[in-house]
């Protein structure tokens, strides 16, 4: 009696569980910030209106060869993020960002100085002070444990704070156009 060895059948395959960042926010990306080449940030915009800046994936602080030196959230001799204290149900003593305002400076290994921008109105929560001790979890994690700050928006400007903000699709296509470009300029 010879035993007939079956191939095991693949089980069949879980759905992947979306992330926490997937499941309760919405991406917005800003690209090209101040007029800069590829400097893309990522805003994750959560139902209460809370907004966690982040790097875009195609950021150049994200790409390979890069290495963080330091980031610094001082901004001018006179304003540091760090400096930032929010109290209460108003968020008294919160700094108010435009969307321009620099949130901090990246420099990088290679001489390279990126300063991020805020992208959206509204007061500053918190900006992430786990980044300047170990400033590689912004290229490990950066929608995650690497973010840069958490800003609030006004109550009556939460609906027009993605105005001139991409959404995923539109920033993939953006993406796309810009390796066309540099293929064909190749």
């Amino acid at each position: 009696m010879a035993t007939e060895l079956k191939a095991a059948e693949p089980a069949p395959a879980e759905p992947a569980v979306p992330s926490l960042v997937d499941r309760y926010f919405t991406r917005w990306y800003k690209a090209d910030v101040k007029g800069k080449p590829c400097e893309d940030h990522c805003i994750l915009q959560h139902s209460n209106r809370i907004c966690v800046i982040t790097l875009a994936e195609s950021h150049p602080v994200l790409q390979s060869g890069k290495t963080i030196k330091s980031i610094s959230y001082q901004i001018s001799t006179n304003c540091s993020r760090l400096q930032n204290k929010v109290s209460g149900k108003f968020k008294r003593g919160a700094q108010f960002l435009t969307e321009l305002a620099p949130l901090c400076k990246i420099y990088c290994s290679d001489g390279e100085e990126y300063t991020i921008s805020s992208c959206v109105r509204g007061r500053l929560m918190e900006v992430n002070e786990n980044i300047l001790h170990k400033p590689s979890i912004l290229q490990e994690k950066p929608s995650t444990e690497g973010y840069i700050a958490v800003v609030l928006p006004k109550f009556e400007e939460s609906k027009s704070v993605t105005e001139g903000l991409l959404t995923q699709k539109q920033y993939e296509e953006v993406v796309k156009k810009r390796i066309n470009a540099t293929t064909v300029t190749s």
